[in-house]
């Protein structure tokens, strides 16, 4: 299977949103193994803020995409240097384990070191233990931050289990590994 990565831009947004919502809510999300659906309720994301992204200067939204130019992975960074944040993270539940997530962090990785960030920084949900343990074995690590889910309230969603948090997780990349 060819994967091409390249930057999104606003004409991606429809496909996006479609993506990045079935990736993590909803039934088609639990063909997958990266599913919120047991946690979350309501959409992880919509077109208007997909559309608010692509004009803050410091976001880029990279697309996978297949021959057919289908769009199947898709990953958010925004530069804070000398830190790079990752999040939107999202691959088609009916492709995931193919790859396309190792592809998209090894391009997530080559864009922090030409835009001159030393470390990867990301968010995960606490209860989400198999995927903080996926980030772990790509050499993030939890570092002592982490966000009450109240606090962003309505952002990704309404909690349907208690005491979620979100996870920060690093990983320095360039000299530094």
């Amino acid at each position: 299977m060819m994967m091409r990565i390249t930057k999104a831009t606003p004409t991606d947004i429809p496909e996006l949103n479609t993506l990045i919502n079935s990736a993590y809510r909803g039934e088609i999300s639990k063909s997958g193994w990266t599913t919120e659906a047991e946690i979350l309720d309501g959409i992880r994301i919509d077109a208007d803020t997909l559309a608010a992204y692509f004009e803050q200067q410091n976001v880029s939204i990279l697309k996978c995409c297949n021959e057919e130019g289908e769009i199947c992975g898709t990953v958010y960074l925004e530069l804070n240097t000398p830190k790079l944040y990752l999040g939107m993270f999202a691959v088609s539940p009916v492709l995931q384990g193919k790859g396309i997530g190792k592809l998209l962090l090894k391009t997530a990785e080559e864009f922090a070191l030409t835009h001159h960030c030393h470390c990867i920084a990301i968010t995960v949900i606490s209860h989400r233990v198999e995927l903080i343990e996926w980030y772990k074995r790509h050499g993030y690590q939890a570092t002592s931050h982490s966000i009450a889910f109240e606090e962003i309230e309505n952002r990704f969603g309404d909690p349907k289990i208690a005491e979620i948090r979100l996870i920060a997780m690093e990983k320095p990349v360039g000299l530094l590994v």
